[in-house]
């Protein structure tokens, strides 16, 4: 079993920056595909951002809507179990709840919500104008 929780979030001005944390418990994040998604009021989940597990490459991949603006990264420490959403140049349109999902199926590690088995509750981050 793993255990997520994610914290990190709040109010920021729009062209600001905020830092998610995901702090993983139950397996070493290191070994794991972790992942963020987000949700808007009315609209459908949508992956962020993918890490794959260190042993199958540690690959990251990005949502459109986000490259160049987010990363994800994750301590390389087998002690330090906690992945991290950097967001910079944020937007209104980044308004969401953002969840933390995690995978031990390396195969399976992509931006797509239904591959992945366990999820924290989430952290809202919301951008105004």
């Amino acid at each position: 079993q793993v255990y997520l929780v994610e914290s990190g979030g709040g109010s920021v001005q729009a062209g600001g920056s905020l830092r998610l944390s995901c702090t993983v418990s139950g397996q070493p994040a290191i070994d794991l595909c972790l992942a963020w998604f987000r949700q808007a009021p009315g609209k459908e989940r949508e992956g962020v951002a993918r890490l794959n597990a260190v042993h199958a490459g540690f690959t990251s991949v990005y949502a459109n809507s986000v490259e160049g603006r987010f990363t994800i990264s994750r301590d390389r420490d087998r002690s330090k179990n906690t992945a991290y959403l950097e967001m910079n140049s944020l937007t209104s349109e980044d308004t969401a709840m953002y969840y933390c999902a995690a995978t031990q199926d390396v195969r399976a590690c992509s931006l797509t919500s239904a591959r992945y088995n366990y999820w924290g509750r989430g952290t809202q981050v919301t951008v105004s104008a």
